[in-house]
């Protein structure tokens, strides 16, 4: 295998020995329940109350969504079991070894706006503990033109949170082990505690569930459903695609896909029915729906009891922002230039450009999270997916040299270091979908396009997923170079 110091892998992306993989399936089950009970988990349910759905109607939606994507997940997850490689270099088999850095790059900006999104939370969280002690914080002179639509008091502790997270950066991953016990051990418990408020609340679990859907037709309902169930296969499409990052410490086969099968759909719909329960007791309680738990946290009057919320808040969201927003992108940054990027070089990388996209925007409402950030990155997303998973099960057969995967002299090298037939798939995957993009964020008028062309955006994931992996299979040879 190459050496750590050539120009095409370091410590970061080189294959884990069969010695140092030691992921249990109990260690795969506890990766997704930690990952999963964070605060985008609660929202994403929530909003689906606000978009108008009953519970029920809420949590299945998650439910199906979550166990849709464990299918990618587990496919992809193999490569990674079986050649200890991570999802950079897995991503070299099928674009090439230069060309790799195409889908590295999509899934790694697209962590960085969860990384922003994190940030925004942990940072938003710290507002308001202050101002539960100085509601002063609320007044402070306006620096930020009205485009940014930024405030000065979360802006300060948004930036207070940030620089938490590159210090944690600057020490190195292993600084996170005890902040992921704490939240392991904490937020199951202020989730629950947050629950037992609702129940109590509104009066007992009845009027909650009692709550009727604000759809009249089932066509109205399917009108949201759909776009809003590629919404929940596009909550995890970024960890769908680089699940071999984790996957390459597995200990066996067995142990990725049934620990992921235990920890991933269960504790989605679990903390799911939580958000999806507290988010209609708030309808009964402050006659309207409120989704975001930070806010609603605010509302008690108690600054103690505030403090105590926004702080197990902070501590979950900062160890899901590094487990889940930081290595793989770091990771994929360090794809690029792998002699000169490391792990705390991509996470810097991964911190700036989470804050240029303006994440308080991306969460501002309900519709804008799920029509806007989660579908838009699925359609960039859904492609890849089916692009690797053609590539490895149908035309490799699972089959990987995978010491070529790190050489300019191999296989995997295809014409100057890319697969010209990956990056058509993938073009031809995204393409489907820019016309309801660009409807959805109001750059064109809904009439430029015959609307079932713009509707095709409502399954943004699963159409480029299908284009890309039958274009891919139609134009590579077989077996494949």
């Amino acid at each position: 295998m190459p050496k750590h110091n050539s120009a095409f892998t370091n410590e970061d992306l080189a294959i884990v020995p069969p010695s140092a993989r030691r992921w249990g399936t109990w260690n795969f089950a506890a990766l997704w329940i930690s990952m999963s009970l964070c605060i985008p988990t609660y929202m994403i349910a929530s909003s689906l109350i606000e978009g108008g759905m009953n519970w029920w109607q809420a949590v299945l939606t998650v439910f199906v969504g979550n166990a849709i994507v464990l299918v990618p997940m587990v496919l992809n997850g193999h490569a990674g079991a079986e050649y200890g490689i991570p999802f950079p270099v897995f991503a070299r088999a099928s674009f090439g070894v230069l060309g790799a850095n195409i889908p590295a790059i999509l899934r790694a900006i697209v962590a960085c706006g969860w990384f922003g999104i994190q940030t925004w939370i942990g940072g938003y969280s710290l507002y308001q503990m202050v101002h539960a002690w100085w509601p002063g914080i609320a007044t402070l002179p306006t620096i930020f033109p009205a485009a940014i639509g930024l405030e000065t008091g979360p802006a300060i502790t948004f930036a207070l949170f940030w620089l938490l997270n590159m210090f944690v950066v600057y020490k190195g991953i292993d600084s996170i082990r005890k902040l992921l016990l704490f939240k392991a051990v904490f937020l199951p418990v202020a989730a629950l505690s947050l629950l037992v408020w609702a129940i109590g609340a509104a009066k007992g679990l009845g009027p909650i569930l009692a709550q009727p859907s604000k759809f009249q037709t089932a066509g109205e309902f399917f009108n949201f459903f759909f776009p809003a169930l590629t919404g929940m296969v596009g909550f995890w499409a970024t960890l769908s695609l680089n699940i071999p990052d984790f996957t390459r410490f597995a200990k066996s086969q067995r142990a990725q896909v049934l620990g992921q099968a235990i920890g991933l759909p269960p504790s989605m719909t679990l903390f799911a029915f939580i958000g999806v329960v507290v988010t209609s007791a708030t309808t009964i309680v402050f006659g309207r729906a409120i989704w975001d738990p930070v806010v609603l946290a605010g509302k008690f009057e108690n600054p103690w009891l505030v403090s105590a919320a926004m702080i197990a808040v902070v501590i979950s969201t900062l160890a899901t922002n590094i487990a889940a927003n930081i290595v793989s992108p770091a990771n994929d940054f360090a794809n690029l230039k792998p002699d000169l990027i490391d792990f705390k070089i991509g996470g810097y990388i991964t911190g700036v450009l989470g804050a240029l996209i303006m994440p308080w925007k991306l969460i501002n409402d309900p519709t804008g999270y799920i029509f806007t950030w989660l579908i838009a990155y699925s359609s960039l997303l859904g492609p890849i997916g089916g692009i690797l998973i053609i590539d490895y099960f149908v035309l490799r057969q699972k089959k990987l040299v995978a010491q070529e995967l790190y050489s300019p002299n191999g296989r995997y090298w295809y014409k100057n270091g890319f697969n010209p037939v990956a990056i058509v798939a993938m073009v031809a995957g995204i393409l489907p979908n820019v016309p309801g993009f660009l409807v959805t964020i109001k750059v064109v008028d809904p009439t430029a396009f015959p609307e079932w062309i713009s509707h095709l955006y409502n399954y943004a994931w699963f159409v480029g997923f299908a284009v890309s992996a039958v274009i891919y299979k139609a134009l590579s040879p077989s077996p494949p170079s």
